[in-house]
């Protein structure tokens, strides 16, 4: 019997092992194996729902975005572009049978309007042949409507021939006369200008819409949003630089008949941003977000309505202290809906256009800007710290939704994500601060385990309940770590005064609550405060480079991308406080009181520095200054550089290589696990 017994365990020990088999953690490996699903839009008529989605081959080392087509019912998901091919902003013509969307295939040097028709089968076909390349489409009336970056002096044959001159130019030298002379990541041609044109569905010759008026959109960015078409395709409304000044630009809104030559500045009286022009369905009606504090990127923005016949202007919920932004108007023309960052959570509210009374449609976790159907049928993205991007629909009368996609439900299959909460403690001059927590798997509070404390950029871009893939929590906590995102100080979200507060003082005030968050910890019992450690990125970097220079608990830094010397920073391509508060020769004092470097004879803490090439919001000089610092110091410091990155880490092998080294540095100042 004994003899049973035993050979009945060693048939059934693999099956029992099996079922016993650990859940894998949200490591990088996984999240590069994740398909990311972008903003859906909808058909007029609610039949078809398209979203991209983006797929990884991390040995190739790049990306793949194919257009899939989703039911309204859930059941039902099918590629509607092959993979390898680039492909972006998906429009619907106005009669729902037809896709237009901007690819690079075949032999196009640049991004062409492709041309799908849904109710049938057939391959797209281009549209386009600009040289330039096209961005920012939309499908109005019988036209499709893009911008491309041009010399506004030559024709498109002129331009061919001046770009295929440029590509084979072996003199690799850039001249600028003027600003801006770049944006984030690449530099800006001073001999281009980007302008709206036109282009009839059925085909035919390109027409220039802005180009005749003298103006063109803002030098350092555009897109879709950056101008609109009525419905009856009279009227172009569009960003344009205000003023003269290229340093500080005002970006202003301007209005024009299409073919008309003339063009109106509507918004010259405000002096700070007016941007997102939107025409209402009906077309009686001009929507746009205001804000009032030139130099102030967080400062709240208001819903404004403009009427078109009376030119009376109306703002829409003047004393909610949210900014409005990724709206869209209801087929009806009578609101609108917005996914709009509220509390450290983007909601989707509905907002009244003729009373501005606002309503709350969804709770917890975050939400893209939806997409809407002539039929009232409103679908967006939603994820959450615990699951990357899905794609639902959603019911505006009580905010349930019904998720539509069946991506990557085998990848986390068997992932353990582990848990996070929100948790309020008392920061700066005892004011509450919200903060996330978030817990490894398995976490066990009667044992004690190290904290990661990450501080975020900006400074004004709260966290939200969102799936971070740059600088992802869970993943931080699957190595062992409690890890946490407080919303300190100019954190947006949490109303004007709050984003406000830090500025020109960027140090004090969000130091304290960094500080503080971390003596909360030290007081909970599962937390093992000798083993601490700190890290952020961009305005987060600064602030670590801040706390670098002061007493603090932590056993090591990591600074990614840092502003480290606010006097260097002026190589960047935006300025940070001069539009507002003046240049540091005008007020010295602001600039010395907040910068980093001059904390310097207090370096002593295991730093890790990392920077990429290609970063112009924060030029890399900052990071190889920081770094020299520290060597000169003596302080234990490492360097990364990444000559092919920009202000983040894109790339999917740099991005896993970054996650490993900043596991091996934690982990070598504060072992992580519990004990």
């Amino acid at each position: 019997m004994k003899k049973i017994t035993m050979l009945l365990l060693c048939v059934l020990m693999p099956v029992a092992s099996a079922f016993a088999e650990p859940s894998k953690p949200l490591s990088v490996d996984v999240l590069w194996q994740l398909s990311r699903i972008g903003n859906p839009t909808i058909s007029p008529d609610g039949q078809y729902i398209i979203a991209p989605v983006t797929q990884y081959d991390v040995p190739e080392d790049k990306g793949s975005t194919q257009l899939w087509l989703f039911n309204q019912d859930g059941k039902s998901q099918r590629a509607l572009t092959a993979k390898g091919l680039r492909v972006s902003e998906p429009v619907f013509s106005p009669d729902s049978r037809t896709l237009a969307f901007i690819s690079q295939r075949d032999k196009d040097e640049v991004g062409q309007v492709y041309l799908l028709p849904l109710d049938g089968p057939g391959e797209a076909q281009r549209l386009t042949d600009v040289p330039s390349g096209v961005k920012g489409l939309k499908w109005v009336g019988k036209h499709l409507y893009f911008i491309s970056s041009i010399f506004p002096a030559k024709n498109w044959q002129e331009i061919a021939e001046q770009l295929t001159v440029d590509k084979d130019n072996k003199v690799s030298a850039r001249q600028w006369n003027a600003l801006p002379y770049s944006s984030f990541d690449h530099w800006i041609d001073e001999d281009r200008e980007a302008h709206v044109f036109r282009i009839a569905a059925k085909g035919g010759s390109v027409e220039a819409v802005t180009l005749p008026l003298n103006k063109q959109l803002p030098r350092s960015s555009q897109s879709a949003a950056s101008y609109d078409i009525d419905p009856s395709e009279t009227w172009i409304a569009f960003n344009a630089n205000g003023w003269d000044n290229q340093v500080d630009p005002k970006t202003d809104i301007f209005l024009a008949k299409i073919g008309s030559g003339k063009v109106e500045n509507i918004t010259s009286a405000n002096q700070a941003p007016d941007t997102n022009p939107s025409f209402s369905p009906d077309g009686k009606t001009l929507a746009f977000t205001r804000q009032s504090i030139n130099g102030f990127y967080a400062d709240t923005a208001k819903l404004t309505l403009l009427d078109l016949k009376r030119r009376s202007e109306k703002v829409l919920a003047d004393n909610w202290d949210r900014s409005v932004t990724r709206f869209v108007w209801t087929p009806n023309s009578k609101g609108f809906y917005a996914a709009i960052d509220d509390a450290a959570t983007r909601r989707i509210f509905y907002i009244n256009a003729s009373n501005g009374k606002v309503n709350a449609i969804t709770d917890a976790t975050n939400f893209s800007q939806p997409a809407i159907a002539n039929d009232g049928t409103l679908v967006a993205a939603n994820d959450s710290f615990l699951y990357p991007a899905q794609l639902v629909s959603i019911n505006p009368k009580n905010g349930n939704r019904t998720r539509l996609d069946h991506f990557n439900d085998d990848i986390l299959a068997d992932v353990d994500m582990g848990t996070y909460e929100s948790v309020t403690y008392k920061g700066y001059d005892n004011q509450d601060i919200q903060m996330w927590v978030h817990y490894p798997a398995g976490f066990d509070r009667s044992k004690k385990y190290p904290l990661m404390m990450l501080i975020h950029g900006g400074p004004h871009n709260a966290i939200s309940d969102g799936f971070h893939y740059r600088w992802n929590a869970q993943t931080f906590a699957s190595w062992g770590y409690v890890t946490a995102w407080p919303n300190f100080h100019g954190s947006n979200s949490f109303g004007q005064d709050f984003a406000d507060s830090i500025n020109p003082d960027w140090k004090n005030k969000s130091l304290e609550d960094v500080l503080k968050a971390t003596e909360w910890f030290k007081q909970q019992p599962w937390i093992d405060s000798e083993r601490l450690v700190a890290g952020g990125a961009s305005y987060g970097g600064y602030l670590t480079s801040i706390i670098l220079g002061q007493e603090h608990p932590f056993k090591a830094l990591l600074i990614h991308a840092a502003v480290y010397n606010m006097y260097s920073q002026l190589a960047a391509d935006f300025a940070v406080h001069s539009p507002r508060f003046g240049n540091y020769w005008d007020n010295p004092e602001i600039y010395k009181a907040i910068s980093p470097h001059y904390g310097a004879a207090n370096f002593n803490t295991p730093t890790l520095v990392i920077h990429g090439q290609l970063d112009y919001r924060v030029p890399v000089g900052q990071g190889f200054e920081l770094f020299r610092t520290l060597q000169t110091r003596g302080v234990e410091s490492r360097m990364i550089y990444f000559p092919d990155e920009n202000h983040w880490i894109m790339k999917p092998n740099n991005s896993i290589y970054w996650y490993n080294q900043v596991q091996d540095w934690m982990t070598r100042f504060a072992e992580p696990g519990a004990k």
